[in-house]
């Protein structure tokens, strides 16, 4: 089976999801957007993607790329105007995205739902994750990305997730040592793909009207 557009399940909070629009943002990529409602995921994800975490991309040929990295590298595989995509520090980035989706998006999961997880307080969690925001501090030390004097893949792919970290308790995160992590944030919070990457849609349902992504 083919479509007419990529079509691309997401869901505007998540960091993982958020990511891939990015992507797609950078790489001038145009999308059939379908939001979703994480509690009533519709028939038609569930049939592609059976575990049915967002994002979910069904291409025009009918492949699925289930995983928001892939689906990022995918995009901007396919345009790369602003040069997202740097192989010369592929080995780092790999190790930073890692790091982020591992241990730091462990801690920050118990630092936002602190209620949930009762083995520690609510501070000794966000004191686990600061070690993940002193990693970045150092790197934006010496530079205004996290890898050089331009933004990469890496910065997009890390940012919804400190962002998340922030919101948990932003006078707090703000009040923190951490000054080039707080400006590097803010500085992508004002730009206009964020912005567009954070456009509310309302949740798809079957016979909708397509949503284009931009819209």
């Amino acid at each position: 089976m083919t479509f007419s557009q990529h079509c691309l399940y997401s869901f505007r909070r998540c960091p993982y999801a958020m990511r891939a629009r990015l992507a797609i943002l950078f790489a001038e990529l145009s999308v059939e957007l379908r939001e979703i409602v994480l509690k009533n995921k519709p028939a038609q994800l569930l049939a592609i993607s059976p575990k049915a975490t967002v994002p979910v991309l069904q291409l025009v040929s009918g492949q699925v790329l289930e995983e928001s990295r892939e689906i990022m590298v995918w995009a901007l595989t396919q345009h790369d105007p602003q040069g997202l995509l740097d192989n010369r520090y592929l080995r780092q980035s790999n190790e930073l995205i890692e790091q982020n989706d591992g241990d730091f998006k462990y801690w920050l999961d118990r630092y936002k739902y602190a209620d949930r997880h009762l083995e520690m307080s609510q501070t000794e969690y966000r004191l686990r994750g600061e070690a993940f925001l002193q990693v970045l501090e150092a790197l934006l030390m010496d530079n205004t990305f996290l890898l050089g004097d331009k933004a990469s893949i890496t910065d997009i792919s890390i940012m919804p997730f400190i962002r998340q970290f922030a919101h948990v308790d932003r006078k707090t995160f703000y009040s923190l040592s951490y000054p080039k992590v707080q400006h590097w944030l803010q500085y992508w919070l004002q730009q206009p793909y964020f912005l567009q990457a954070m456009s509310k849609v309302q949740p798809w349902q079957e016979g909708d009207d397509v949503v284009t992504f931009p819209t």
